[in-house]
């Protein structure tokens, strides 16, 4: 039932006399079904010599690159023994015939479906049938067109660099994936695929995003690529996967490729490999674990322990974190005492993995007071993102962690260019131009700002950090690598460092001047098919309308949406970066500044009322005026316009949290 092609409905795709004994075996007594399946299975050997009929039309690459038709046979008894798994699987596989099954695919039709799963850099889709929830997308269907896909990109590479050595090149790729609950299902068919390919393949088991692009590199690994399944902060139900070559990610236009190819892969296509891949299994988080470790004593240069006397916890949030407190904090010296969820547990029960999360970020604030931290880390589900808390409860993230990510590359490298996100404050940009350095705005997408970053460097304008207002950090002396793991050995050296003035983290922020108001508001285009045709022309009309308001300054340079200043309050209008959807971030240093850029802009928003629901932005603007009442809903998530307010609430709230954290701190005293 876990695989696609044993859905009854397959029935359809198969010839009459199929349908017949399927249905007579239906109708069979037991006694009679066990005497009958054992003469098919003894005389199965000798049928499978002669039986020629197709069960569906496949295709068949020809040396010319043209794809062909070509039937889709009953692969022989021998051939189903060099299946590429592990020999016990393969051999309860073949007994159960899902083999076949797996591989009985509607070849002929190319699944465009398989295209949508793109998302991004990345793959991703439902993993997970759940109760009122959408169908699986990331079947093992598709897992295993996926595989053989990504080792046709793979080939494909090699062959650019190494025109006549990829035929006689055997790939080896490891595979490793977070705690969620379809992982090892989605990673087995992927495997499968990648075998079936003639790829030899390195399974990891649980593991991080950074690690699985470190199994390029890292001494006993070296393999030609790597691969985490992970849909990063996403609920249970989904799961994704993301690819490294030894040069780094992949981009959009290489995830386009194998999906292409994935889309039209079948068993046919996999007769071409020369031979079966293998599988092995091999611990790589110990190895991932031990290069931070040496990290950081390198960097401290206080001996083997450097964090002795520290006590640093962690949230984990049921994510894949959770080593970095016995594998990584433990042998420096660190006291751990305190940390929290570090259990990998797919459904998540705590909290969300993921810094951005207000209840995940006070679950981490709570853990850092209740235990007299010195500092709280908390991960994201693969450790590509990371937040802080210092000893007071204050949080490190957004604005704060760019601002100390910077001050610490600034002290390494004086005058570089820092590359954030479009949404960060005009605090940061004081603050690091105050350091010395330039910040330099451009579009979300960690992949875009490491690439623009890689881009200035080439340049000739020096950039050795690229980081997002959610916690994605990359830094040139990482080899670019999207590392949540390494951002907070960064803050560990200099804290350690720190202790010796009598310092604490927070006072290398000091003078980061922060927003009063935050507020991000989201607005649905009307036509999702054409919504980029529609968001581009409500943006485009945009710096005109601002032309004709009094105090209204379009800010440039500004790579995505715009953005406009109006007195001490910004505001950028920007497309999301995969969906029909227009955000709208808004920051002022004054109360009431964002409910006064809200009313300005509704004007021109509702010029285009046809094109986007702007509906969020009235309500904001209503309740301002109070003209409805400003009630917080019962339910878990509250409409976007109310959003500000609540933001303000929850300020309040932790200021207030923070007085009383000092004043314990004075009574313990």
């Amino acid at each position: 039932k876990q695989h696609p092609c044993s859905d009854l409905r397959r029935l359809r795709t198969t010839s009459f006399p199929w349908r017949c004994c399927f249905l007579l075996i239906l109708q069979m007594p037991l006694r009679e079904y066990l005497r009958v399946s054992c003469a098919v299975l003894a005389l199965l050997p000798l049928v499978s010599c002669f039986v020629s009929t197709p069960l569906n039309p496949s295709f068949q690459k020809s040396g010319s690159g043209m794809v062909n038709p070509r039937p889709l046979r009953f692969p022989s008894s021998s051939s189903l023994s060099l299946h590429p798994l592990r020999p016990a699987r393969a051999a309860r596989i073949n007994a159960r015939g899902r083999a076949v099954s797996r591989l009985c695919m509607r070849a002929g039709e190319s699944d465009e479906a398989m295209l949508e799963l793109q998302n991004g850099s990345d793959i991703r889709g439902y993993a997970v049938a759940s109760p009122g929830g959408k169908p699986v997308t990331l079947t093992d269907d598709r897992l295993w067109r996926i595989g053989f896909g990504f080792a046709a990109l793979i080939k494909e590479r090699f062959e650019a660099k190494h025109p006549d050595g990829a035929s006689k090149k055997v790939f080896t790729v490891a595979v490793g994936r977070d705690s969620r609950i379809s992982g090892e299902r989605v990673s087995n068919a992927f495997v499968d695929g990648l075998t079936a390919a003639g790829c030899n393949v390195v399974q990891v088991g649980l593991a991080t995003t950074p690690a699985m692009f470190k199994s390029t590199c890292l001494p006993g690994f070296g393999t030609d690529a790597g691969v985490m399944i992970t849909a990063s902060h996403l609920p249970f139900d989904r799961n994704g996967l993301k690819f490294f070559l030894p040069c780094g990610g992949l981009a959009k236009d290489d995830i386009s490729r194998i999906l292409e190819v994935a889309s039209s892969a079948t068993f046919e296509d996999a007769k071409v490999a020369p031979s079966v891949g293998s599988v092995t299994t091999k611990d790589l988080l110990s190895a991932y674990a031990e290069d931070l470790v040496e990290s950081i004593r390198s960097g401290a240069q206080q001996g083997d322990r450097p964090l002795e006397g520290l006590r640093v916890i962690v949230d984990a949030g049921n994510g894949c974190g959770g080593f970095f407190v016995d594998r990584v904090l433990q042998p420096l010296g660190a006291d751990t005492s305190g940390s929290q969820f570090l259990e990998p547990d797919g459904m998540f029960p705590n909290h969300i993995p993921n810094p951005e999360d207000h209840d995940a970020m006070q679950s981490a604030r709570h853990a850092t007071l209740e235990s007299k931290a010195d500092l709280g880390i908390i991960f994201d589900t693969d450790v590509d993102r990371a937040g802080a808390v210092d000893a007071s409860g204050e949080e490190i993230n957004r604005n704060r962690l760019i601002a100390l990510a910077g001050a610490i590359v600034l002290e390494e490298h004086p005058g570089t260019t820092i590359v954030t996100d479009s949404v960060t404050s005009n605090g940061l940009t004081s603050f690091i131009e105050g350091l010395g350095g330039k910040h330099h705005r451009f579009k979300r997408g960690y992949k875009n700002v490491i690439e623009e970053a890689v881009r200035l460097s080439e340049a000739g304008e020096p950039s050795f950090l690229a980081m997002e207002t959610s916690g994605h950090g990359a830094q040139a002396d990482n080899a670019w690598l999207d590392d949540g793991a390494y951002t907070v050995v960064k803050l560990l050296i200099k804290m350690s460092q720190l202790r010796k003035e009598g310092k604490g983290l927070m006072s290398m922020i000091e003078t980061l001047e922060e927003p009063v108001e935050m507020t991000e508001l989201r607005f649905k285009l009307t036509n999702k098919k054409d919504f980029s045709i529609d968001g581009r022309k409500i943006l485009n009309a945009l710096p005109a309308y601002a032309k004709n308001q009094e105090d209204w300054h379009v800010v440039t340079p500004n790579y995505e949406g715009v953005r406009v200043q109006i007195g001490d309050t910004w505001f950028l209008l920007r497309m999301s970066l995969h969906d029909p959807i227009m955000a709208l971030n808004i920051e002022s240093e004054e109360k009431g500044g964002s409910v006064a850029a809200a009313v300005a802009l509704e004007d021109f928003l509702e010029s285009f009322s046809d094109l986007v629901d702007i509906s969020p932005l009235s309500q904001m603007v209503d309740v301002a005026h109070g003209d409805e009442e400003c009630l917080i809903p019962e339910d878990d998530e509250a409409p976007d316009g109310w959003q500000c307010i609540i933001n303000a609430l929850q300020k309040d709230n932790d200021d207030l949290r923070r007085k009383v954290a000092e004043l314990e701190a004075q009574v313990g005293k």
